[in-house]
C-alpha cells in the first residue's frame, strides 16, 4: 500500500493542474488516482496543503459543488473569496453553475 506522504504528493501534482476558473472535487481526484472511494484520503490531503502556495486547494470542493473545506482557509471567506478572483460564482457556499466548470482529471488529462 502506498504511503500517505506519497499519496498526498500524488494527489497535490493533480490539484496544480487545475486550470484557473475551473474546479475539481475530492472524488474526481480520487478516481483519477484509481482509489475511488479515497474522496476522504483526497480530503485530508487538502486540509493539510495549505502552507504551499502553489497549491490551489481552493479548486478542489465536493462532489455537489459545496466548499466543505473554507473552514481549513485563514479567514471566514477567503476560500470564496479565492474562487471568485477567479471569475468562479459562489452562492450560499456552493458554486454556481458547477458542472459547466467542473474539471475531471479522468476526462482533461
Amino acid at each position: 500500500m502506498e504511503n500517505k506522504s506519497s499519496f498526498y504528493s500524488r494527489v497535490y501534482e493533480i490539484v496544480k493542474l487545475v486550470p484557473v476558473g475551473r474546479i475539481t472535487t475530492y472524488g474526481c481526484i480520487a478516481k483519477y488516482l484509481g482509489t475511488a472511494s479515497g474522496a476522504r484520503m483526497v480530503g485530508y490531503a487538502m486540509n493539510v496543503s495549505h502552507s504551499d502556495s502553489e497549491i490551489p486547494a481552493h479548486r478542489v470542493v465536493n462532489r455537489n459543488g459545496i466548499l466543505t473545506g473554507k473552514h481549513h482557509f485563514d479567514g471566514v471567506n477567503l476560500m470564496q473569496e479565492l474562487l471568485e478572483s477567479e471569475g468562479i460564482v459562489v452562492k450560499n457556499d456552493k458554486i454556481v453553475d458547477f458542472e459547466k466548470i467542473l474539471w475531471d482529471p479522468m476526462i482533461e488529462l
